[in-house]
Order: C-alpha cells, then sequence, then structure tokens
C-alpha cells in the first residue's frame, strides 16, 4: 500500500495517490510503501527517479552499506521493533531522502508508522520538512522501545517475587526460566534497535543536511538512546541474577531427592545386614532353635530402621 502525506499548518495531511499520473505528487512530504505491489513500486521509482530497495535485503552490518548518498539522495536502513511479546522481532525499514520528500519502504506494519499515519502529527511540534518526518520516527521509535522496556522491567519483577518470595518447584523454575528467556530476547532486540538508531542519527548529523534546531532534537534523541542502553544494561544484569537464582533453586531441589535417597539408602543397611545374618541358616546359629527368634530379628530390624531415621529428623536432614 501506499500512504502519501503532504504538510498543512505544520500538519501531516493524507494525500491521494494516483499510480495513473507519473509525476510526484505536489507537495508530498512523505510516501510510506508498505508490503506494496510491482505497480505501486514502479510508480515511486518512475516518479522519483530512483530504485527502490528491499529491506529484507539490507542486511549488511557495515555502516556504508546501510547509511550512503547515492545521486544527490540520502540512504538509510534502520530495524525497528514490533511488538513486546514472545513473537517481537526486528522488522528492517529502509528511508531515502528524496529532495524534500522522505520514502520509507517497509515489508510490515508497525506501530509507529501506523501512529503517525493515525495522529497525523508529530509529538515533538510542527513539522516544517520531510527530515522532520524522520527524525520523528526515530524519536518515536527510542520512545516505543523505551516502553517496551519499561514491560521487561515489569516482567522481570514479578518473576523476582516469584522466585525470592517462595520456594520454587521444577514446574515453576521451568515457566519462571521461560519469561526469563522472554525478556532478555525483548531486551535484546530493543538494545541492538537503539543502537542501529543511534548510527543512523549521527549519519544524519554528519551529512549537514539538518537546521540547528532538527540537530538539536536528534542530539535529544541520542542521549535518550544513551540512558536507554545503560538501562538495558542494568536489565541484562538482572535477568543473570534471577538466572543464577532459578538454578540455584534447581540444584537445591535435585540435592534434596539425591539426600533423600541416601538417607533411605543407609537408614536400610542395617536391616539389610541383620536379615542376611540370620538368612546364612548355619546348623550351630542358636537362634534357629529359640521360639522369638523371628520376632526378635523382625523388632531388631525395624529398631535398626527408626534409630537412624529419628536421627537423621533430629538433624534436619528429612525436610
Amino acid at each position: 500500500m501506499l500512504y502519501a502525506f503532504t504538510l498543512q499548518h505544520g500538519q501531516l495531511a493524507r494525500m491521494p495517490v494516483e499510480l495513473q499520473a507519473a509525476s510526484q505528487p505536489q507537495g508530498a512530504v512523505w510516501i510510506d510503501v508498505h508490503a506494496a505491489t510491482p505497480e505501486e513500486v514502479l510508480w515511486v521509482e518512475t516518479a522519483y527517479g530512483l530504485h527502490l530497495p528491499n529491506p529484507e535485503h539490507l542486511r549488511d552490518i557495515e555502516a556504508g552499506a546501510r547509511f550512503y548518498e547515492h545521486e544527490g539522495k540520502l540512504h538509510l536502513r534502520s530495524d525497528y521493533l514490533s511488538g513486546t511479546e514472545s513473537h517481537s522481532h526486528s522488522v528492517a525499514v529502509a528511508f531515502v531522502l528524496a529532495g524534500e520528500t522522505l520514502i520509507s519502504i517497509h515489508n510490515e506494519d508497525l506501530p509507529i508508522f501506523r501512529l503517525l499515519r493515525l495522529r497525523l502529527h508529530a509529538e515533538s511540534g510542527p513539522i516544517e520538512n520531510c527530515r522532520d518526518v524522520l527524525i520523528d520516527l526515530y524519536g518515536m521509535d527510542v520512545e516505543f522501545s523505551a516502553d517496551a522496556l519499561e514491560e521487561v522491567y515489569a516482567d522481570l519483577g514479578r518473576v523476582s517475587q516469584s522466585v525470592l518470595g517462595s520456594t520454587l518447584t521444577d514446574k515453576q523454575a521451568s515457566e519462571a526460566l521461560a519469561e526469563i528467556a522472554h525478556a532478555e530476547h525483548v531486551n535484546g532486540r530493543i538494545r541492538r534497535n537503539v543502537m542501529d538508531t543511534q548510527r543512523a542519527l549521527s549519519f544524519m548529523i554528519r551529512t549537514k543536511t539538518l537546521n540547528p534546531v532538527q540537530a538539536d532534537e536528534v542530539r535529544q534523541i541520542q542521549q535518550n538512546i544513551e540512558s536507554l542502553d545503560g538501562h538495558t544494561s542494568f536489565l541484562f544484569d538482572k535477568i543473570n541474577f534471577l538466572m543464577d537464582a532459578i538454578i540455584g533453586f534447581i540444584n537445591i531441589n535435585q540435592n534434596r531427592i539425591v539426600r533423600m535417597f541416601s538417607v533411605v539408602s543407609v537408614a536400610l543397611l542395617p536391616p539389610t545386614l541383620i536379615a542376611s545374618i540370620y538368612g546364612m541358616n548355619f546348623q550351630l546359629m542358636p537362634e534357629l532353635v529359640w521360639r522369638l527368634g523371628y520376632p526378635y530379628a523382625l523388632a531388631l530390624m525395624a529398631l535398626s530402621i527408626g534409630v537412624p531415621f529419628w536421627f537423621f529428623w533430629r538433624k534436619g536432614w528429612l525436610k
């Protein structure tokens, strides 16, 4: 789909797109290309005289392959977080600054783009040109990442209460590990994406295409990214602590089971020895002709079991 926007009194206004016309939409500052058809892609390429990149084909890590200038047009490629659930993933978005028009290309719709299209204005104030739109998209991405980090912190807080508040069973420990793995997944995605955003903003400043007000906004976003980077490091430390705590509880549960088997094995050794002695059936054993020999052997075996168990219980080894 194609979404075209123009400016009216410092705000975005939706405008129609006529694919039959080969010329650029008059006054368009933002063309959002979302899962476009071949006809829509061809119209954008013809109208603006460029070749639209496929975001999924731009997976290079090198900055030169992600942020560059070609034929007077700025090309940027960034990752945006899609959702905060266990199926969350990064969506590649390609940006092209062609004159006074921003063209964004992505194969999946994103909350940030959908929010900006619906509100049709930016949180930072009036929009003057296409660069303001790009800066606002990056700024909203950082805000969305901050909200996602708050959700991660809340999830880790619930896990922390369950882990440190009571003794965990193996089932509860496995559920806690699954929640921690999800938190680590989202936290890692956020950290990678904000670092990618920081690189894109640094490239924009180096191109010297921003006015002083826009450059100040970019620096403010970079400061927010630095604070998020420290927060993600804190969350990684918390995740490692909870992971170690849960593994410790699992080891305690396993040690308790092994200790129980050890106690039972030791407690059964004396009656086994008594039964072995009286099972030898030597002819000169005096207890063979004793009328009370059988109940005596049973009582002796029961006593040999009870005394060790009482001793272990007093030591707290059966708890």
